[in-house]
């Protein structure tokens, strides 16, 4: 994708500072630095999000997380957590559409990152989520 801001960066064509590559994904350093450390892990195959995704190429990207959390973590010891964040779509705030996921270092609670969820658990009855488990049970590949 000649437009692809990510793709450039895979191209070398935009410079980045990497942290990992190799003949299928890539990782380097996000300019906006949430938490010092925050990293973009992405493959080298465009896909715009989880949903282009096969099982050989989830499988591949996947698997490369948890070896580059672990240098990420092992970089600072006042690192003390990580989220691990993949959003798909414009409604769930992808602004690349380029699939990628971000390392978020955590140092502490007060560190300029947050997610925070509503409690919506008293907002369904058992069958309204029994509804639900099925729909989605229906639709899952084998």
């Amino acid at each position: 994708m000649s437009e692809c801001v990510f793709c450039k960066i895979i191209n070398n064509e935009i410079p980045s500072r990497k942290i990992y590559e190799d003949e299928d994904i890539i990782a380097f350093l996000d300019l906006t630095q949430v938490t010092p450390g925050h990293t973009l892990v992405l493959p080298k195959k465009h896909v715009v999000d989880i949903f282009d995704y096969d099982k050989e190429l989830a499988a591949t990207v996947f698997s490369r997380i948890p070896k580059i959390a672990r240098a990420i973590k092992q970089s600072d010891l006042t690192i003390t957590g990580m989220n691990i964040v993949n959003n798909n779509g414009s409604v769930a705030y992808q602004s690349v559409f380029h699939s990628h996921v971000h390392l978020i270092p955590r140092y502490t609670k007060q560190d300029d990152f947050s997610m925070s969820f509503g409690d919506n658990s008293n907002s369904y009855t058992a069958e309204e989520l029994d509804k639900i488990v099925t729909s989605i049970k229906e639709k899952m590949e084998v």
